[in-house]
């Protein structure tokens, strides 16, 4: 019988496509940006920082979890700053063999210092440019808007990422509280990003009901759901995301923190991979969650008890559903099936169920499940 073993997971190729930039830089790197910046910090001392900004722990809501990135931010303001971090994000993803990532972030928080929203994005750029260079992960940013603040804003940060699109941006996002700021009042810069062809994510369902997951698909077009935790209240939504193919970004470790969970054993990652739904895995932030992408994987496994069969699903549903053009990602998805079967051989795994698993002809028809529905 197959053993999935934590070095198996940490040897796959992996995605992680929902990573915020300023929930993921080293707690050294926080620490030592301050101390250069003369930042005043709660503490120098990275146990006691974690502990004071209860990093890995249980919050009391979502708003709470967010409030960590007050600390973050502000030693993210500078060029230096933001591709240093952008770089290291990058290097630790491609440690643990993810072989592409999607970095979120809203440019309009790092302007404090007064950088301009085009210097900003090129210099989260240029970090991202260096990790390729010398680990060769691949990597795309997502811009965010933020929920909280007026629709005008949201309205230039579209502009901003269809300025950059193709040229390292690979889509729009829109992040921050759920509670009393419904997505919809956003639509006017999701119909922008639609009409100028460019992807979208909408973090929904996290901290508030099916209803907010509705105005992400239906209100803002997205192409896919950023947690998504609460679509199983809404069945006849949530076959209709299952019938579109709509990928959902899971993030198992910080839903139990943030409160959209009460216990990871009560996610519904199982139920949504048993109904069919497309499921991605990623770490959210891995500083504030304190988690990798590999920790995800590991986390899903023991919880759930997932099957060979079933991780690999869940790789190839990570590489299908991210934002890189078909021709790209049908050559990326060939390479990452011929290294996921080197592994697999390498740690004494296959396919337990013959009939269902991953096929050259699922990746000629990569607009398909390579699981039959």
């Amino acid at each position: 019988m197959n053993q999935i073993t934590e070095a198996f997971l940490h040897d796959i190729p992996k995605t992680d496509l929902h990573v915020h930039l300023d929930g993921s830089l080293r707690i050294e790197t926080l620490i030592e940006l301050a101390r250069e910046r003369n930042i005043p910090l709660p503490a120098y001392e990275p146990d006691r920082l974690k502990e004071i900004l209860n990093i890995g722990g249980i919050h009391e809501n979502l708003e709470s979890y967010l409030r960590v990135f007050d600390t973050t931010l502000k030693v993210l303001q500078d060029e230096d700053a933001l591709t240093r971090t952008a770089f290291e994000l990058a290097e630790d993803a491609a440690l643990e063999n993810c072989r592409y990532i999607e970095v979120r972030y809203s440019p309009i928080l790092h302007q404090r210092e007064g950088l301009s929203l085009p210097v900003i994005v090129e210099s989260v750029a240029a970090g991202l440019r260096e990790a390729k260079k010398k680990y060769g992960i691949m990597s795309g940013q997502i811009i965010c808007a933020m929920r909280h603040m007026p629709p005008q804003s949201s309205l230039r940060l579209a502009e901003l990422a269809v300025a950059f699109k193709n040229k390292g941006v690979v889509g729009f996002d829109l992040a921050g509280g759920e509670m009393n700021n419904p997505a919809e009042k956003h639509a006017e810069a999701f119909a922008f990003i639609r009409k100028n062809n460019l992807n979208s994510t909408v973090h929904a369902g996290e901290a508030y009901g099916a209803r907010s997951i509705h105005q992400a698909i239906h209100d803002c077009n997205a192409h896919r759901i950023g947690h998504g935790t609460r679509l199983r209240e809404n069945g006849d939504l949530l076959n209709y995301i299952n019938d579109h193919r709509i990928p959902l970004e899971v993030c198992l470790k910080s839903n139990a923190q943030t409160g959209a969970v009460d216990a990871i054993e009560n996610h519904p990652l199982k139920f949504y991979m048993d109904f069919g739904l497309r499921i991605t895995l990623n770490t959210d932030n891995r500083l504030v969650t304190d988690t990798t992408i590999t920790e995800e994987y590991k986390l899903a496994c023991q919880v759930f008890h997932l099957t060979y069969d079933e991780v690999k699903r869940l790789v190839v549903d990570g590489f299908k559903s991210a934002f890189m053009p078909f021709r790209k990602k049908r050559e990326v998805m060939r390479l990452v099936l011929d290294e996921f079967e080197q592994v697999s051989q390498k740690h004494g795994l296959r396919s337990e169920v013959a009939t269902r698993g991953v096929s050259r002809y699922a990746i000629d028809r990569i607009g398909e499940d390579p699981m039959p529905d």
